[in-house]
């Protein structure tokens, strides 16, 4: 499991957002959860985080943290692509 909390305007819908990161985590993905939806004016006029749950796994053997960490990266990068996602630090 990996936790993923990505900003995005307030009118980008979270189905947007999930399936970017689905299409960028790969087959090694098994599930998504979003499970946080946060505003503050901290994350800038009209922006949202979003907090996903990745759930990754492979059939043939067992992940390394790499693995899993190079996914959810491809992720983001897809969701930064697709909706404007940027990595909440």
């Amino acid at each position: 499991y990996q936790d993923v909390a990505v900003v995005v305007d307030e009118t980008t819908p979270a189905a947007d957002v999930e399936a970017a990161l689905v299409s960028g985590a790969g087959e090694l993905l098994e599930s998504i959860r979003l499970f946080d939806e946060y505003h503050a004016a901290v994350l800038g006029e009209g922006k949202r985080s979003l907090t996903y749950s990745l759930r990754f796994r492979a059939t043939d053997r067992t992940l390394t943290e790499d693995e899993a960490s190079a996914a959810r990266e491809a992720a983001v990068a897809a969701a930064a692509e697709k909706v404007g996602a940027t990595l909440r630090g």
